[in-house]
């Protein structure tokens, strides 16, 4: 579908490589999300994704799966169970990237220690595209 992206964690023991899918760059404001990451997870859709290294899964709900970097810890990953792509973090992409985000979900649920200063659209749960 789209142009080979490649990424890694932070420490380097796991690498990636797949092509942007269809879902457009989004910042996710949700509670997972945000204790996750530390903060917002910003995140894009890979297909044909293919992982070198050793990542572990934690089954974060019912609906969906996160990975991350066993000897780093880099937050990699988000899968919605059975589905076609894997959501991976912006700031693992090795850059250029060319993407630029496109809008915020789950904002009903954000922290309220920042503002969402931008005039990008915000959703109050998922993306209604």
């Amino acid at each position: 579908m789209g142009s080979e992206l490649t990424g890694r964690c932070l420490c380097g023991a796991v690498t990636f490589r797949g092509r942007r899918g269809g879902d457009a760059l989004q910042a996710c404001h949700c509670g997972q999300c945000r204790r996750w990451s530390g903060h917002v997870w910003a995140a894009i859709g890979l297909t044909d994704l293919s992982i070198a290294g050793p990542v572990r899964w934690h089954a974060s709900s019912e609906r969906a799966e996160r990975g991350f970097c066993p000897q780093c810890g880099s937050a990699l990953f988000w899968k919605a169970k059975g589905g076609a792509e894997t959501e991976v973090a912006a700031g693992a992409l090795d850059a250029p990237t060319g993407f630029q985000l496109a809008g915020h979900i789950f904002t009903a649920d954000k922290g309220d220690y920042y503002p969402i200063a931008d005039d990008l659209p915000q959703w109050p749960q998922e993306a209604q595209e």
